[in-house]
């Protein structure tokens, strides 16, 4: 290190993550799911909708209107909330910035606690499983919780983001640093906020072709910038986050829709049964 600037790294492979796939070889589809879990701390479940995907693109299966597939996009936009309030609250504490982790990590609590609910863990959480979900976890006073969730978390994200924006130490710490080119992006192979903050606008979700989950039929915005530097890259994360709130949302009401409709068949068959 020079001051700040870092002149020269060694890398050291850890041996947390090494030999998944040769673990996996060995066991059934099912068993090797809870290794995903480990893949990455801070987006557990996504790590897990991956590889469901993976298997049911074995057999062709893709039902994006489907009960299990709102779930999963519900905890997927959960866990990208998750995930940027702790890259962003952790980076407002290195530059000096005590609030925005207190603040942050009471709303990452209470996501936490919805994985606790429908899975029995807070972190590894082993829920998705291919083709198929347990409704029975998804109880309307879940659905209930998470709407109060989306109303405390706005809140919460516009307090962090009136004590950063405009703050001069933020903007001096982060407005042309770590910043690169549009050829270093597609070269070193980024995506998501890391290719969006130089202008790139690739945003997989509203791909038609390549979209997973529910996407498709959900109203949402992509944003993009062009600096390609880490106040950029923060801004986005925000923007994100009200984006993903605004989703769940979305999601809630029909999750809602679907097991309404699911207890009316249910009636229906008990009626014909009589």
């Amino acid at each position: 290190m020079n001051n700040e600037v870092i002149k020269n790294s060694d890398c050291h492979i850890g041996l947390l993550h090494r030999g998944t796939e040769k673990l996996m070889e060995s066991k059934m589809y099912m068993h090797s799911l809870p290794y995903f879990d480990r893949l990455d701390y801070v987006s557990v479940l996504v790590q897990e909708h991956c590889y469901c995907l993976a298997i049911e693109s074995l057999i062709n299966k893709n039902a994006f209107n489907s009960a299990y597939t709102l779930v999963r996009t519900l905890f997927d936009e959960l866990t990208r909330i998750l995930n940027h309030l702790l890259a962003i609250c952790c980076h407002a504490l290195d530059v000096g910035a005590m609030s925005p982790v207190f603040w942050g990590f009471e709303e990452r609590e209470k996501i936490m606690e919805f994985y606790e609910r429908v899975s029995g863990a807070r972190m590894h959480a082993a829920f998705y499983r291919p083709n198929e979900i347990n409704l029975k976890h998804i109880s309307n006073y879940l659905l209930e919780d998470i709407a109060i969730f989306t109303d405390s978390c706005y809140i919460t994200l516009n307090e962090i983001n009136s004590l950063l924006v405009n703050n001069n130490i933020w903007k001096q710490r982060l407005m042309a640093v770590g910043a690169y080119s549009v050829t270093d992006a597609l070269n070193y192979g980024l995506t998501g906020v890391m290719l969006r903050s130089v202008g790139i606008k690739r945003d997989v979700r509203l791909d038609a072709n390549e979209t997973y989950a529910n996407y498709f039929f959900l109203n949402f915005k992509s944003y993009y910038s062009s600096n390609g530097d880490s106040y950029d890259r923060y801004l986005l994360r925000m923007s994100e986050m009200f984006e993903s709130l605004y989703m769940i949302g979305q999601l809630i009401k029909g999750l809602a829709i679907q097991k309404k409709n699911k207890n009316k068949q249910k009636r229906i068959i008990k009626l014909s049964q009589l």
